[in-house]
């Protein structure tokens, strides 16, 4: 009787779906104030934020960067995003079930850099997979910390593994790749962050090892802006020295270093739609997304609106694609761990108005 029920017990132990073996964290239905969620998290066996969406064949593959636990207290620089590797997500189509990939790329495994892999993005050409990262060198600042620098791998997969490249990508620094293809099959990079980021200790076009580590505290000249060149056509390296990437306000100036509910922080993302050029992008301190739209990829762009306020969370990072006919908002929060480094990857339509202003999206439906 006993090797019966044991019998019986391993067999249905075994028509459970795997991923519910494991030790999931419990997921919260409302937020600590109460609020209930607009989306729920797109993946729980992992933490999973900074998501770059894309569809290749047919299919969504999302690349985040892979948040993990440490005991590193929050600091401007972002000290606490301790990620080392990478793990793609794969599914058919928003709303299906969703595939969490095996290590696409681990620090231990690109020669030049020491830690921290952050946002990611990914581009596909000629049969060629290809993962933009940044990442920290092995050089070291007044606080002992390795350059961010922008990185390549590549793969015959969309889910990797990829192999890195044994130098850097020359031209990039800072953080935050995000790539786009034009019509005419021209690819840019748009890339950079403040604070953390060091996109401010690059403000003269040379790395400063002992910079400010938030921004240039000159909140009445125009705000830093992030970076954007044309790349090679094999997609390895930069083809031009990068430019501003200048965000204008409605009377056709630069947003100021001040306005930090409209100036860029990190998170470039860019998207063609109607001809018109869509430069979207964190306020990092103050919790939008934003953007602001311009004729051309270089821009000017002008600030246009938000498009989605502030999470759950400190940092809010994101990718925008269509898919299906729909357009889609991929971004994060943290409403599985409630801490800052631990976040959880979401996906939400996004509407457009007739004039191609964006609905602003609140990520709490009460």
């Amino acid at each position: 009787m006993a090797n019966s029920t044991l019998g019986r017990l391993a067999l249905a132990l075994s028509l459970i779906p795997l991923p519910l073996l494991a030790a999931d964290p419990v997921v919260p239905t409302v937020s600590p104030e109460g609020h209930h969620y607009l989306s729920q998290p797109l993946v729980s066996s992992i933490f999973t934020a900074d998501p770059s969406a894309h569809v290749f064949n047919g299919k969504i593959y999302v690349y985040p960067s892979h948040d993990v636990p440490t005991d590193i207290p929050d600091d401007d620089l972002g000290s606490e995003y301790a990620m080392h590797d990478y793990r793609v997500l794969e599914m058919d189509h928003v709303g299906a079930p969703v595939k969490v990939g095996p290590v696409a790329l681990d620090v231990k495994d690109v020669p030049w850099a020491s830690k921290q892999m952050w946002a990611p993005d990914a581009a596909y050409k000629n049969g060629t997979y290809f993962l933009y990262f940044p990442v920290r060198d092995k050089n070291k600042d007044k606080h002992g910390l390795g350059t961010f620098r922008i990185g390549l791998a590549t793969s015959k997969s969309p889910m990797g593994p990829f192999k890195a490249e044994p130098q850097p990508i020359k031209l990039a620094y800072s953080m935050d790749p995000a790539v786009f293809t034009d019509d005419d099959g021209k690819s840019y990079m748009y890339f950079g962050g403040i604070w953390g980021g060091q996109l401010q200790r690059w403000a003269t076009g040379k790395f400063d090892p002992n910079g400010s580590d938030t921004d240039l505290h000159q909140d009445d000249k125009p705000a830093l802006s992030g970076k954007v060149a044309r790349m090679t056509p094999d997609m390895k390296q930069l083809a031009e020295k990068p430019r501003d990437a200048v965000i204008l306000d409605t009377n056709g100036r630069p947003v100021l270093g001040g306005q930090h509910d409209k100036r860029f922080f990190e998170a470039s993302w860019m998207f063609k739609r109607d001809g018109k050029y869509y430069y979207t992008y964190s306020t990092g301190d103050t919790h939008f997304l934003n953007y602001a739209i311009g004729k051309s990829p270089y821009g000017p762009f002008h600030y246009t609106g938000h498009i989605l306020q502030p999470v759950q969370g400190w940092t809010t990072h994101h990718s925008i694609i269509k898919a299906d006919g729909k357009w889609w908002l991929f971004y994060a929060d943290t409403q599985i761990s409630n801490k800052n480094h631990l976040r959880n990857v979401k996906v939400t339509e996004l509407h457009f108005n007739p004039d191609g202003t964006i609905k602003t999206i609140n990520p709490f439906v009460d």
